[in-house]
């Protein structure tokens, strides 16, 4: 039997599929390629993993209801990895429908798949902007987050709902992930780091907003993967200390939790451009700009509960993480 990896041409999905196929999984991955971003980095990423026997490809859109039963029934993956999403924070301000389909419906097919063919573990991603203005400080898994401020976070807290209901009915074990701002080799064009090597190269302005006063739990993604593949056999048992008068968000009744993946410190936007400053050996021209809707000041994961249940222990400093995803840069554009 194999793992299903949906969005696994995307960023964190090439990262968890290549890992997998090089401790000897099978891996059935399934993505739109869709062109929010350049299909063609995709495909590059699409191309290493076909290089791998072990590996199979399946093109299609989550959200379709006629072809994902079909994946499911063909497959009968013994773990199912959902990674596909419409992700981006400011986009979904813009574009409010493709978060629907792809984060809502999208994972609904997914689910209707681990009902008629159940996996011994379901993990899916979800998002530390959950957490919306969460004034305590670090992010807490036993802490409610029930206030999202946009309609990405919103759809990441539906997809949290979701699983433990599927959880609750059918004794489906769920693991929702947390993932704090992801950074390395591979990442999207859409995302800070790109953004920012990008336009520093070329010798254009990047913008900061908050005036730069921003703090964000940078994680790499190799660390990432690390709590990913722990988790994959490890699936939530039910709390059988649950307490219905004062439950707690992070385990339930039910076969299901949520743990944060984050490095689990925080760092100043402006240490984090300084130090690709360094590794670009090129100064930056800032164009610092307020903050934009949906942003919020800082993030900090709470990594305690990851620790105890995987031994997680996230370890990539941002100057090692940096240097990685120059190279890769540097080597991938040829600049």
């Amino acid at each position: 039997m194999a793992i299903l990896v949906t969005g696994s041409a995307g960023f964190i999905g090439f990262h968890l599929s290549r890992r997998l196929l090089e401790r000897g999984d099978e891996v059935v991955g399934v993505d739109s390629l869709n062109s929010y971003y350049d299909p063609r980095l995709k495909a590059a990423r699409l191309t290493i993993l076909q290089g791998y026997p072990g590996y199979r490809h399946l093109q299609l859109d989550l959200a379709d209801r006629e072809r994902m039963p079909a994946v499911f029934a063909e497959t009968k993956p013994s773990h199912v990895v959902n990674l596909a999403a419409q992700a981006g924070v400011r986009y979904s301000l813009e574009n409010p429908d493709t978060y629907v389909d792809s984060n809502v419906v999208g994972f609904l097919n997914v689910l209707e798949g681990c009902r008629a063919y159940p996996p011994r573990h379901l993990l899916y991603a979800s998002t530390s902007s959950i957490y919306g203005n969460h004034a305590n400080m670090p992010f807490s898994v036993h802490d409610a987050a029930t206030h999202p401020i946009t309609l990405y976070a919103a759809t990441k807290a539906a997809n949290e709902s979701m699983a433990h209901a599927y959880a609750h009915l059918f004794g489906i074990p769920a693991t929702g992930f947390r993932f704090f701002t992801v950074y390395g080799p591979w990442g999207r064009p859409d995302m800070a780091l790109f953004k920012f090597t990008d336009a520093i190269l070329k010798g254009q302005p990047i913008d900061v907003y908050g005036q730069g006063r921003m703090q964000r739990d940078f994680t790499y993604v190799d660390d990432i993967v690390d709590g990913l593949v722990a988790a994959l056999d490890r699936p939530p048992e039910t709390n059988s200390g649950w307490d219905a008068k004062n439950p707690d968000p992070a385990t339930s009744a039910a076969p299901w939790r949520v743990l944060n993946l984050g490095a689990g410190r925080r760092e100043e936007l402006m240490r984090y451009i300084e130090v690709l400053e360094q590794k670009l050996q090129k100064k930056a021209q800032i164009n610092f700009l307020p903050m934009q809707p949906g942003d919020v000041t800082a993030t900090e994961a709470d990594t305690a509960e990851t620790r105890a249940v995987l031994d997680y222990a996230p370890s990539t400093s941002i100057e090692t993480g940096v240097a990685h995803f120059v190279e890769w840069y540097r080597e991938y554009y040829r600049v």
